[in-house]
């Protein structure tokens, strides 16, 4: 579940963005802010992944947020919504490293389209153990699913192998990485490889299974 904050100054245009929000799934809006200083108190009193924030704050400006937010709560992604075109207002959110900037009026669509990728990117960074230049490639949007699947396969994944696996995957209804191998007849190398190919290709989730006493298992599941 992603945790949203609204930090906006104009109540109608944050009851319109959690109208917006209402429409993308496993997102919560934990609360809203109407200016710089209920922003800071919401991101210090709750876990948030996320905050939607305007730059024409009345006690501060949202830019001016930035650097403290980003000492104190650094994991908190952000994401401005605003009315600022200056170029200079750009250029500080992207060297504090906003996820994205959205100028006003936003419409529903762009709104949850980028809400949307914002889901995509961070289940793609949670779900690898280790990164690579497909996997990089797809979180800044040089390849998409479906040119991975049908024609950028990696070195050491055929698609007939890669079939296989996920007609194993959908068979048992989700399967570890030494079930894989021992279904397959391969290496476990081998067969963490195409799971894992699997996973960043938004095809497979992988998730830990505690159900087994001692270290939690790492299983793969077909997103449905």
């Amino acid at each position: 579940m992603i945790k949203v904050v609204i930090a906006e100054d104009d109540f109608r245009i944050a009851q319109v963005q959690e109208q917006f929000l209402q429409k993308v799934t496993d997102v919560e809006l934990v609360g809203k802010a109407l200016n710089a200083k209920e922003t800071l108190e919401l991101l210090s009193k709750h876990e948030v992944d996320l905050l939607l924030l305007d730059i024409y704050m009345p006690d501060e400006l949202g830019t001016e947020l930035l650097p403290k937010i980003r000492e104190n709560h650094p994991l908190v992604d952000i994401i401005m919504v605003t009315a600022a075109t200056e170029r200079m207002m750009l250029e500080k959110a992207v060297k504090y490293g906003v996820f994205n900037y959205l100028l006003k009026p936003v419409t529903m669509k762009k709104f949850v389209e980028t809400i949307e990728d914002y889901k995509r990117k961070k289940k793609l960074l949670s779900a690898a153990e280790d990164v690579d230049q497909i996997m990089i490639d797809r979180y800044f949007g040089s390849m998409n699913q479906s040119a991975a699947i049908q024609k950028d396969l990696p070195t050491g994944v055929d698609r007939h192998t890669l079939d296989k696996v996920k007609d194993v995957v959908k068979k048992l209804k989700g399967v570890s990485i030494d079930e894989m191998s021992e279904e397959l007849g391969v290496s476990r190398t081998t067969a963490r490889r195409y799971l894992e190919y699997l996973v960043l290709i938004d095809v497979c989730v992988a998730k830990h299974d505690y159900g087994i006493v001692g270290r939690p298992q790492r299983k793969y599941y077909l997103l449905e």
